[in-house]
């Protein structure tokens, strides 16, 4: 069971991909928890894209490309829901 160490880094590196995603896909911001939540899901879609494809990210400042690639990539998937509904 991960710590609470791990739960806070989680929180902020989702926070940071979450609020850069937004900014990368412009007109999808969810606020600071939206954000966090799309972060957070965005590293799981990264951290499993990723090794998929051959690329290794490091440990800090790879782990916010990889989730904020992942969150850019859950935005475009909402906004073509979004369209599409």
């Amino acid at each position: 069971m991960p710590g609470l160490e791990s739960l806070i880094i989680l929180l902020i590196v989702g926070a940071i991909a979450g609020w850069l995603a937004g900014v990368i896909v412009k007109g999808y911001g969810f606020g600071l928890i939206g954000n966090i939540v799309v972060g957070i899901v965005g590293a799981f879609i990264g951290n499993w894209l990723f090794p998929q494809l051959g690329f290794a990210m490091d440990y800090p400042i790879g782990a916010i490309i990889s989730a904020t690639l992942g969150a850019v990539l859950l935005l475009f998937v909402i906004g073509l829901i979004r369209r599409v509904a």
